[in-house]
């Protein structure tokens, strides 16, 4: 009879870690952005350095998410790091917006925010964000400054 307890108990334990692996295993996912964003139109933008940023990063607006890069590739005719996201369906931005790769602080992971412009015309889907801001390296800042290079 001992031995029928201790197979039950195996098995709701098991089960147990099983559900709980999966709760976690989409939390990761959501908050990662792999579920993508439901509906939204492409833009498109070309960064001299996309460091820190990556298929699945988010795109924020006055630090709310409003959408998540969605491809990054190399051109290998500029050099430049174009890269594709989209933008939910409900936010519309002047086609003189301005977009740059940000940081969330010293420790923090990196993302796109998208800073509008004041244009009377939107961007359409498929339209290209020419005003880029490219990531800066914490590392060349920080050689800067040990170097006195402050740009005094």
């Amino acid at each position: 009879m001992a031995e029928r307890d201790d197979t039950l108990t195996e098995i709701l334990v098991g089960g147990l870690v099983l559900a709980a692996a999966a709760g976690f295993f989409f939390y990761a996912v959501t908050s990662a952005g792999g579920l993508g964003t439901p509906g939204g139109y492409r833009l498109e933008a070309s960064f001299r350095s996309a460091e820190g940023i990556g298929v699945g990063t988010e795109v924020r607006l006055a630090g709310v998410r409003i959408g998540t890069v969605t491809a990054m590739e190399l051109n290998p005719e500029t050099f430049l790091a174009d890269t594709t996201f989209t933008v939910s369906d409900d936010v519309i931005l002047p086609d003189d917006s301005a977009i740059a790769i940000a940081s969330e602080g010293l420790l923090g992971g990196n993302f796109v925010e998208v800073i509008p412009g004041g244009s009377p015309f939107n961007l359409e889907p498929g339209d290209a964000i020419l005003d880029t801001q490219s990531s800066v390296s914490l590392l060349t800042l920080l050689m800067r400054f040990v170097s006195g290079e402050g740009g005094e």
